[in-house]
């Protein structure tokens, strides 16, 4: 264990975190989420829910300036959408980051085709339905 740091956050995702430059995004995938499909670069974080793995990352990373840093999946058109999945993460994002532009939709395929260029795809225990979300990292705030 490292002081201060979540203890949510593997060792292979803290190496990811590190080796992730400005404008590199990285997915936060729900467990039904074809990541070994969609990217070559898979960390596991069964049983871990998205809240919590967002407040072990953003506590070491920050998001970028540049519109938009936090993206979602919209849902299929015969679908509703839960506002409590999206409130949930923008009560992590807002307070750590406050100021983080709106979460920006876009279509299932368009998701999983930018999930094919993310740095990595962390496939966690997540349950709640279009729960999959892309962060985008930014620079160290001076």
């Amino acid at each position: 264990m490292l002081i201060g740091i979540s203890p949510v956050i593997s060792p292979e995702l803290l190496d990811a975190l590190f080796r992730m430059g400005h404008g590199d995004e990285i997915v936060l995938a729900d467990a039904f989420f074809p990541g070994d499909t969609n990217n070559s670069r898979v960390i596991r974080a069964d049983g871990i829910r998205i809240p919590g793995l967002l407040e072990g990352i953003l506590a070491l990373i920050n998001l970028d300036y540049a519109a938009p840093p936090v993206i979602m999946m919209q849902p299929a058109s015969q679908n509703e959408l839960d506002p409590a999945v999206e409130v949930s993460y923008r009560e992590v994002i807002d307070r750590r980051w406050p100021g983080t532009p709106p979460t920006e939709r876009i279509e299932r395929f368009a998701f999983y085709e930018r999930s094919k260029k993310a740095f990595a795809v962390v496939m966690t225990g997540e349950t709640v339905k279009y729960g999959n979300i892309i962060l985008k990292k930014g620079v160290i705030p001076v």
